[in-house]
């Protein structure tokens, strides 16, 4: 008599994972997202370990929950994973500022991003 299961927000054969409040801007986000879509899962989390940008180790983080989710909610086979999407969004900007000359306020801008990951079995197509 409860209410009916909600209905699956990805297909059969994909998983995804989401983190949020990510102190970097999303235009420098949206560069790591872009180094990862499309390429299978082992490929892509050994360019995120390797890569310079300090943003990578968080993207990193969410990649290896997007497999873990696969792997174990969804009974994927990690081996033939790809990453199917990798999107950017905005999250809040913290507002502060400093003094400066003639009396003065310098804006000082510090956003938050969040990134939305999913990856599919390569086999198949949704």
């Amino acid at each position: 008599m409860g209410k009916d299961n909600n209905p699956r927000r990805v297909a059969d054969n994909e998983a995804m994972a989401i983190a949020r409040m990510l102190r970097t801007s999303p235009q420098k986000l949206n560069l790591v997202a872009g180094l990862i879509r499309g390429k299978k899962v082992d490929k892509a989390l050994a360019d995120l370990t390797f890569s310079k940008r300090r943003i990578a180790g968080d993207v990193k983080k969410c990649l290896q929950s997007a497999i873990a989710n696969a792997e174990n909610n969804h009974n994927l086979d990690v081996d033939s994973l790809i990453v199917a999407e990798a999107w950017v969004g905005k999250n809040l900007v913290m507002k502060r500022g400093r003094p400066r000359a003639r009396g003065r306020f310098g804006k000082i801008m510090k956003p938050f991003s969040e990134i939305t990951i999913k990856v599919r079995q390569a086999g198949e197509s949704a």
